[in-house]
Order: structure tokens, then sequence, then C-alpha cells
């Protein structure tokens, strides 16, 4: 599959670079996508909830009243979950809600993301480009240009750039990320993703290490 290299000005230079067919058009797996986006949203979770059971109410534990006689139900305590104030009956706990895909199912997973954004034509290529100074406006005159004012991005860089990552920081429609950070959640959720030239090489090297 080759696609057009563009300019940060959104000029075709006139470029095309390869994507590979086994990353970028395969089948998509839309099981494989269902359980590492599970897994993504898992992980994200704090756990931290608690509520309090009969066992960590503070209370008295004399029997409240006498066994029988009284017309009533049996009771042996002021902090059961039947009363008033006491503790709550299988309550929440803090627990660890993230769990373990194996490596190839992620892989497939990532790749049937790329490959169903590249059937839409959602992936764009762009020449290597960095800003001089770190400045929010210049990086929205570049997406701008790139037909994506209106539209969520994520621009796939390869190598650290504190100017672009600064600039975009506070824009909540425009994310950037390594090429080795690419996730299928991401790639799933921005309407448009920006692939820098040399990161191309980066996001196949990525998946053969995976190997």
């Amino acid at each position: 599959m080759q696609i057009q290299v563009l300019n940060k000005d959104g000029v075709d230079t006139g470029r095309k670079v390869d994507l590979l067919d086994d990353i970028y058009a395969v089948k998509p797996n839309d099981h494989a996508i269902y359980l590492e986006v599970k897994r993504h949203l898992a992980a994200k979770r704090q756990g931290t909830h608690k509520s309090k059971e009969r066992a960590s109410i503070a209370g008295s534990t004399r029997k409240i009243k006498k066994q029988k006689g009284t017309g009533t139900a049996r009771a042996g305590s002021i902090k059961s979950p039947l009363f008033r104030g006491g503790g709550r009956i299988f309550g929440p706990r803090p627990r660890d809600y993230s769990f373990k895909l194996n490596k190839n199912l992620r892989r497939l997973a990532r790749k049937s993301a790329l490959s169903v954004k590249a059937s839409n034509s959602d992936i764009v290529v762009v020449e290597d480009f960095t800003l001089d100074t770190v400045k929010t406006k210049s990086y929205l005159q570049i997406m701008s240009a790139l037909g994506l004012s209106n539209k969520t991005s994520l621009l796939v860089l390869p190598k650290a750039d504190k100017n672009i990552y600064l600039s975009s920081r506070n824009l909540p429609d425009c994310k950037t990320v390594f090429f080795s950070e690419l996730s299928t959640y991401e790639i799933l959720k921005t309407n448009k993703i920006v692939i820098l030239e040399s990161s191309v090489k980066g996001i196949e090297s990525n998946f053969t290490i995976d190997k």
C-alpha cells in the first residue's frame, strides 16, 4: 500500500511511502479489538472503592436482646446489615481490575485498528517537521493546513520533541505519542492518524520486535 507524503502546509511533496500490508491491510479482528480496548480501560480503573461491612463498623458486640420470647427474629449484633447504621452486605472492596492478554492478540488488535483507519483513508503521512518555539498557534496552523481543524488527531512522533509536545498539550482534540506508544484504544479514539515520515519505519520495527 502506497500513500502520498504531505508537508506541514498540506501540500503534496510528490513522494510516496510504502505501508506494509501485513500491518495496514489485514482483515480486522473485531473480537481482538474488543478485548484490547477492554484491557486498556480496565487498567485505568483505580479500584479504590470501599464500603464498610459489618466487620468494619464501630459498635458494641453485645447481644442486643434475648434469643427467645421477643416475638421477633433473633438478632445477635447491632452491626447487622439488617439494622440502620449496620454494615453493607457484599459491599465493594479495593481490587485490581487489570488483566493480561497475550502478545500476539494485542499485536493483532493494533494491526486491526490501523487497517480500519487505512481502509477509511484516515491515515496521513507528513514529512518530518519541528517547531522553533513552544507555540500552540503554530501547531494549530499545521493541523488546519492538513484539514484537521475540527477533527481529533493523533500525531505519531519518531523521537522526543519537546516543542511539539508542549505546543499540543493543552489541545483537547490533539494528542502526540511516540511510535512505540501506539495503542489500539488511541488509534480508534481519534479521527485521523498523522504519522511523521520517520515514524513509518519505527512502527514497522516495533511490530517486528514484538514477534
